[in-house]
């Protein structure tokens, strides 16, 4: 028995993304007819499917009788009109509007009347896709993610003139192959690559200023903001041929939005051939599928640790003092540092020298800490100098924040640190994709963690560390940088204003 209406669904490419889909279509009740332009490669991803049954089995992860239903339901062919029959059509193949357009009509002429299509475009319009169809209404997107059987959202995505039912009837698919849909406006990027323009290109913009290398970088946002792969690791997974192009489509596709601005770093490691993993080198190089990580210098040794006064308007100054309290630092509680102080700041989005000149404090012996995240929430700790802070002062502070072994970084300065920056980038994305309606909060959250895997989604990112705290990161960059990517969302300005759940749902 199965809880959807599809019994027959064609797979045209038999790549690992039509490889997957077709795996999970079987494995949902249906009989699945694979196609692939190259001669074998259809019968050869069959056979890659049934192996992986027959593991499974001989794993007791599925059943004798589960392995081979699903392989009787497998089929490769090597014509278009072995789908004459198929009730869907799931086409998996190059991301070239042209070479799409040109199936689908072929496929529109041979299918009943009834049968539904679908494109697993990653940056493709929906609706120009279907543009040349008779019938569009019966076209829609269904966008998988690699690999398919593992990641578990699939994005639905219908065009202008798709019927909302075939949209339903691909979400009881997808949820009868375990798999959670979302639902999307069809508009660059659907939910996941619109959301996830955060991570990787404030990440590049913050390694191009110098404020810190890409292992740093990778350090700061895996053990300070809980991030399960850094971003250049991210990169080097996926592979520049695939990620660079997705940063121009966007972009262009949203008239240059300074928001989604590429970078000239990775148009440039692209075209050296420097793509990752796949090619053995990107921002790593790799020895035997290991990335070759530079070793992390250890905690400076000093002979003494100056007394430290922390700056009045520091965030979360109470928890500096009990931080700096365990640590065993002679605490200055005056109104201004004596003359000999190591000077401690916690500024939100502004620069450490922003920070010492407007305060008058002594820029050589000021020294910031990034406490957008609570201390007890992180597994890394991060300062920044400024260009004068004195070398002492940089010692005597990276000694006194390592004393409990947890790991410390010093950055260069810049208007906000590593992790404030990215996560401001990320939070206002995700805020201005619900201004848009692109897609709902609770949809918005459910794609970005099981798509991009982030620690949280981006709306509960912002409620967990503070909309107005999040707000005024953006707000202080905007000064520090004069520059609109860092412009805040309105959706997100009317919640901080009003104190509101970034999750909340309006009536």
């Amino acid at each position: 028995m199965t809880n959807h209406s599809f019994s027959t669904v064609g797979v045209v490419g038999a790549g690992a993304m039509g490889r997957g889909i077709a795996q999970l279509a079987a494995q949902a009740g249906c009989r699945v007819v694979l196609l692939d332009a190259q001669p074998g490669a259809a019968e050869a991803a069959r056979s890659t499917i049934v192996a992986y049954w027959q593991q499974s089995q001989a794993r007791d992860r599925i059943s004798a009788a589960q392995a081979h239903t699903w392989t009787t339901q497998l089929q490769a062919v090597d014509g278009l009109s072995a789908l004459a029959g198929c009730d869907l059509v799931v086409e998996a193949i190059v991301e070239r509007a042209d070479a799409k357009q040109a199936l689908f009509a072929d496929l529109e002429t041979l299918l009943p009347a009834q049968a539904v299509l679908a494109t697993n475009t990653s940056s493709l319009s929906v609706t120009a896709l279907a543009a040349q169809l008779q019938h569009p209404e019966r076209f829609a997107g269904l966008h998988f993610f690699n690999p398919a059987p593992l990641m578990k959202v699939v994005e639905i995505v219908p065009g202008l003139r798709t019927d909302m039912a075939v949209c339903e009837r691909l979400d009881a698919l997808v949820r009868a192959m375990g798999h959670t849909p979302v639902r999307a406006q069809d508009t660059p990027g659907f939910i996941v690559n619109h959301a996830g323009r955060g991570y990787t290109t404030e990440a590049l913009r913050i390694v191009e200023e110098g404020v810190a290398d890409c292992a740093t970088v990778d350090r700061i946002l895996r053990e300070q903001a809980g991030f399960k792969l850094g971003p250049f690791e991210l990169m080097d997974l996926t592979g520049l041929d695939v990620s660079h192009p997705v940063m121009e489509s966007i972009y262009h596709q949203f008239y240059e939005e300074p928001r989604f601005r590429p970078s000239v770093t990775t148009a440039q490691r692209l075209a050296g051939g420097l793509w990752g993993r796949k090619t053995g080198e990107g921002f790593y190089r790799y020895t035997d599928g290991t990335a070759q990580q530079p070793a992390e210098p250890p905690a400076p040794q000093v002979d003494s640790v100056p007394p430290v006064w922390v700056s009045p308007r520091a965030a979360r100054r109470a928890e500096i003092y009990q931080l700096l309290k365990n640590l065993g630092a002679d605490i200055e509680t005056g109104a201004a540092p004596s003359a000999g102080a190591l000077i401690l700041v916690a500024p939100l989005g502004f620069d450490v020298t922003t920070v010492a000149v407007v305060e008058r404090l002594d820029p050589a012996r000021t020294i910031g800490i990034d406490m957008l995240i609570d201390e007890a929430s992180t597994q890394r700790r991060v300062l920044a100098t400024n260009p004068t802070t004195r070398s002492d002062i940089r010692a005597a502070a990276h000694a006194l924040l390592a004393r409990d072994g947890k790991p410390v970084s010093v950055v260069r300065d810049s208007g906000g640190f590593v992790t404030q920056r990215v996560v401001a980038c990320i939070v206002n994305i995700a805020a201005d994709i619900c201004q848009r309606r692109i897609c709902t909060p609770r949809d918005l959250e459910a794609a970005v963690t099981l798509g991009l895997g982030y620690p949280l989604g981006p709306l509960a990112m912002g409620d967990r560390w503070g909309p107005t705290n999040v707000l005024e990161v953006l707000f202080n960059l905007q000064t520090v940088y004069g520059d609109p990517r860092y412009r805040p969302s309105p959706w997100l300005r009317r919640r901080g204003a009003l104190g509101l759940s970034l999750q909340h749902v309006e009536e």
